[in-house]
């Protein structure tokens, strides 16, 4: 097992929040080529920095796309810079 080496700490927590998504079309149709593959990676990025998150990993198949999304330290947690 990979160790994670982007833990986030606080005073009292220690943070490594991260999501993996899929999304599937319908039917599983194979609809996804390059021509659509390289800009839905531009357009996931950009729309997980709009909401603080690091997209760390993207790639997909004709019929379905992986992202992996790295959420920032929460600020509920204690010692948290935006606390």
């Amino acid at each position: 097992m990979r160790q994670a080496r982007d833990v986030r700490t606080g005073r009292h927590c220690v943070v490594a929040l991260h999501a993996h998504l899929g999304f599937v079309t319908k039917y599983r149709h194979p609809v996804f080529t390059a021509i659509h593959l390289d800009p839905m990676e531009a357009i996931m990025g950009a729309v997980g920095e709009d909401f603080g998150c690091e997209l760390v990993e993207f790639n997909g198949e004709t019929e379905h796309v992986h992202l992996l999304v790295n959420f920032p330290q929460p600020s509920h947690c204690p010692g948290s810079s935006t606390a």
